[in-house]
């Protein structure tokens, strides 16, 4: 008989898929790589499980444990299911910027939801980060996994999904895309695949309202960059540690109306009903192979975080589209 011990298993393996209505305008091979085909449908399953299995082998993690983190919905999810598999409790932050749907599924999972404001700065007691911090200290025996700086983030993505990348591309990738939030993806990825072709170029997709993009290019950490967006999983107020900007070639700004009208372009052109930053990220890339002249030589590789169940009440709601003046 054919079957896993338990769902984690099946993480990773996620195919890649060619664009093809989307992608016309371009002579270059754009390919997605689709992440919503794992377990917890995102890519956040593959690092939820190897910090949970880093933090056993370490020892920070103890039976019966609490696993406790900020998270903007999918790192949640995949620490439900690890937690589900071994038998730990999970208590999870989120800025009430998430969606509704990401806040059930969480809950339908067995885990306890604390909604925190989004519009506060990241040290400030209330804000998601914080509460999370504070909750490790106050409950025994509880795990702050950390997404930000815990260096398992990017060491998951350095050992399986780059080397899915390399080999699902036959080593033809010439550009890595994807949004950037806490650092984990681009990092492990990006160093896999220069490691086999220096020439290899990573793009950070990053949005309106973070810090990244001007970071990079100016190593300056300017506060009048942050402020509030909607666009959910990509951009930051802070600079993890997960984040190594020696391995991003460059960031492209996109703003939170182009992404979401691309979400939707790939669900109805593609077929491929994906999350926000998702769109996000395929609009970076439709610009970045514009601008840039790509031709049939090369092949792109876009990572797509998400699944689009968690967008349902927003991006998929026509209502809600026209109310931020994202359609007519």
């Amino acid at each position: 008989m054919k079957y896993l011990d338990h769902i984690t298993e099946a993480i990773g393996n996620t195919p890649l898929v060619k664009l093809n209505s989307i992608a016309k305008e371009t002579k270059a091979t754009i390919l997605a790589k689709v992440e919503y085909m794992n377990p917890g449908n995102s890519v956040k399953d593959r690092m939820a499980i190897r910090m949970i299995e880093d933090a056993e082998k370490a020892g920070i993690l103890k039976p019966g444990g609490t696993i406790i983190e900020g998270t903007s919905g999918n790192t949640g999810m995949g620490l439900a299911l690890a937690a589900i598999a071994k038998g730990y409790k999970c208590i999870f932050t989120l800025s009430d910027k998430q969606s509704k749907e990401k806040m059930d599924i969480l809950r339908a999972v067995g885990a306890e939801v604390i909604v925190c404001p989004t519009n506060v700065a990241p040290e400030h007691p209330d804000s998601y980060y914080s509460v999370a911090k504070r909750l490790n200290k106050e409950i025994p025996n509880s795990f702050y996994p950390n997404q930000y700086d815990n260096l398992s983030n990017w060491q998951a993505h350095y050992e399986s999904t780059g080397p899915e990348i390399w080999e699902q591309s036959e080593g033809k990738v010439t550009h890595f895309i994807t949004g950037v939030g806490t650092g984990g993806t681009v990092t492990g990825i990006s160093k896999y695949l220069k490691e086999k072709n220096p020439a290899v170029q990573t793009i950070g997709i990053d949005t309106y309202g973070s810090v990244f993009k001007k970071y990079k290019e100016t190593g300056i950490f300017d506060e009048n960059e942050i402020y509030s967006y909607a666009t959910e999983g990509i951009g930051e107020d802070i600079l993890p540690k997960n984040v190594d900007f020696d391995l991003i070639d460059q960031f492209i700004k996109v703003t939170d109306k182009d992404g979401a009208v691309m979400t939707r372009r790939l669900a109805k052109e593609e077929g491929l009903f994906v999350g926000w930053s998702s769109g996000t990220a395929i609009v970076g890339a439709l610009e970045y192979a514009r601008e840039n002249n790509l031709t049939e030589k090369d092949v792109v590789v876009v990572l797509l975080p998400d699944h689009g169940t968690r967008y349902l009440a927003k991006i998929y709601n026509d209502e809600w589209m026209r109310a931020q003046g994202y359609i007519d």
